[in-house]
């Protein structure tokens, strides 16, 4: 019988080709009091070490820094790895050690880890094999943690799904899979999310919800769109100016002051390895 966890995706290996820059500018911040509830709940020293999977340049490492004397952070796209260093660099993070690979392939750090941590990016992954790997990685008491929010594109304010109505007319016949198969994606609900770690031997597992207002103007709902998988400009190739011009068109017939509210729920879906 299959588990929640056992599906394996076959998404593109370069899905994000092209997005570090993007994704850096555009992607919106971890709200500070999620990652301080995180940081009060797994109960960090400040001298452990932290895991982040799926790291894309960094957001999840940089939010923790300052928690940890040491971070892995992993993740497939070597761009992002190279943009999350010239990142640290400029930050002065000298605690991140950068890893270009597969996360499923992750041999784990060299002693235990106080926090995993995998950010929007689980239902990208192996689940069960990644949350499995995760736990033998920790300390006991340790704790893992998938965070995300809903994006740009999950419609649920009708200029979000004017959005999505754009990138599906521009993109549809685009997208690919590294099989050349039908898309194999794992389920993302918060709640499916929950019966993963429990599966794997997880305790106190809950999701946390941060809600928020936040704006967006044109500019960043471009950029945004830019940073994913789904309508990056190496995915849209040669029609990445017409879908621009068509976004904001459609957008500004929408809406012609050019900002664009949501309220977007941040949470982090949490569990502890048992002591």
């Amino acid at each position: 019988m299959e588990r929640p966890g056992d599906v394996k995706p076959n998404f593109p290996v370069d899905a994000f080709a092209g997005t570090a820059a993007y994704y850096l500018r555009f992607r919106l911040p971890y709200p500070d009091d999620l990652v301080q509830d995180l940081v009060l709940r797994a109960r960090l020293s400040g001298r452990g070490r932290l895991v982040d999977l799926a790291s894309g340049p960094g957001p999840v490492a940089f939010a923790l820094r300052s928690q940890f004397a040491a971070i892995w952070a992993v993740d497939l796209e070597p761009e992002m790895i190279e943009a999350g260093r010239r990142e640290a660099a400029r930050l002065g993070a000298s605690n991140i050690t950068w890893l270009v690979g597969r996360v499923e392939d992750f041999a784990g750090p060299p002693g235990p880890a106080e926090l995993v941590t995998i950010g929007e990016a689980f239902h990208r992954l192996e689940q069960g094999r990644t949350v499995a790997n995760a736990f033998a990685w920790l300390r006991p008491g340790g704790c893992l943690a998938t965070l995300g929010t809903f994006s740009a594109l999950s419609g649920r304010e009708a200029w979000q799904r004017i959005v999505v109505q754009v990138v599906h007319r521009w993109t549809s016949g685009k997208r690919r899979t590294s099989d050349g198969q039908p898309l194999r994606k794992p389920e993302g609900s918060l709640e499916h999310n929950e019966r993963v770690l429990r599966e794997s031997g997880f305790t106190e597992v809950a999701t946390h919800r941060f809600p928020r207002v936040h704006v967006w103007s044109l500019e960043d709902i471009v950029g945004y769109l830019y940073s994913t998988s789904a309508a990056s400009r190496s995915l849209l190739g040669k029609d990445v100016d017409a879908f621009e011009v068509d976004l904001r068109a459609a957008l500004l017939a929408h809406d012609s002051s050019g900002t664009y509210q949501e309220d977007p729920q941040w949470s982090y879906t949490f569990g502890r390895k048992p002591l």
